[in-house]
């Protein structure tokens, strides 16, 4: 058994705490999330301000995760550093091929490592963790390239273990609904634009006010396709005045159809090409 997976979370805690203080400086790339706001606390408490944090600001985050991320920094002192990244300005990035993470996460540590030359902080950090091993993360090809560090994995961290960590930390960020760029959204190859990212910001924003969390918007052109966690799907699906109010809402933002898929949420799931596939067959 990997010696790793054997220790206990009191003991890669501890391993975590001693990766860090070794290191003379750090600039962590914060989002928000969970993981990353789990490496933000332990580098500030292991370092003090020899830590800085870092978030990247875009069109691709929504803004109710980003007032949450800044929230919790100042609750934290965390001092956030906030950074204007325009990947979505990028060709590359605006093809949205399976490439796009790869071209985001270069654009941001190469804002980084122009903060981290301005402020002689010796190395970058972010907050990939041991679940991020086990599928293809495009991101990861960038992190290497720029000798990013992952402390959370050094560690042998699994999210189970962050959110527990998070927890004991009191990080507001300890049990909110795991979250990805808006540009996930769109299936695979579909243009990025800012238009787009907008439109389901608006789209996903509104069903947070309604009260629903682990959720997503996918967006195929003029359909709207609503992921929801099984347990809301029946809130929903089960109040057809509510349906007629999200249907009602969402149209007001461009969209020509909304559906919610009875399948629910998942991680992935804007590149249903044969759903989509089916939808537009039933509009001919």
């Amino acid at each position: 058994m990997n010696e790793t997976a054997t220790k206990t979370l009191t003991q890669k805690e501890e391993d975590l705490l001693k990766h860090l203080s070794h290191l003379d400086s750090i600039l962590v790339a914060y989002s928000g999330g969970v993981d990353s706001s789990v490496l933000a606390f332990y580098a500030r408490k292991a370092l003090g301000d020899r830590a800085k944090i870092a978030i990247a600001v875009s069109a691709s985050l929504a803004h109710e995760d980003l007032d949450a991320a800044r929230e919790q920094a100042e609750k934290f002192n965390f001092d956030l550093i906030e950074v204007e990244t325009k990947e979505i300005e990028d060709p590359a990035y605006q093809k949205n091929d399976g490439s796009r993470c790869y071209h985001c996460k270069k654009t941001l540590f190469e804002e980084l490592e122009d903060i981290a030359r301005d402020l002689d902080i010796k190395y970058i950090a972010y907050g990939a963790i041991m679940d991020d091993m086990k599928d293809s993360r495009p991101g990861t090809r960038a992190a290497r390239e720029h000798r990013v560090l992952s402390p959370l994995q050094a560690a042998g961290l699994e999210k189970s273990e962050i959110r527990e960590l998070a927890q004991k930390a009191g990080l507001p960020s300890w049990d909110r609904p795991q979250a990805a760029c808006l540009s996930s959204r769109l299936p695979i190859n579909e243009i990025v634009t800012v238009a787009k990212l907008s439109q389901i910001e608006k789209a996903e924003s509104y069903l947070h006010s309604l009260g629903f969390k682990q959720l997503r918007v996918r967006h195929h052109g003029e359909i709207a396709r609503i992921e929801l966690e099984e347990s809301e799907i029946a809130r929903l699906s089960a109040d057809r005045e509510l349906m007629a109010k999200v249907a009602k809402e969402l149209k007001s933002y461009g969209y020509k159809f909304v559906t919610l898929d009875m399948t629910g949420y998942k991680q992935g799931g804007a590149n249903v090409a044969e759903y989509l596939e089916q939808l537009k067959k039933a509009g001919n």
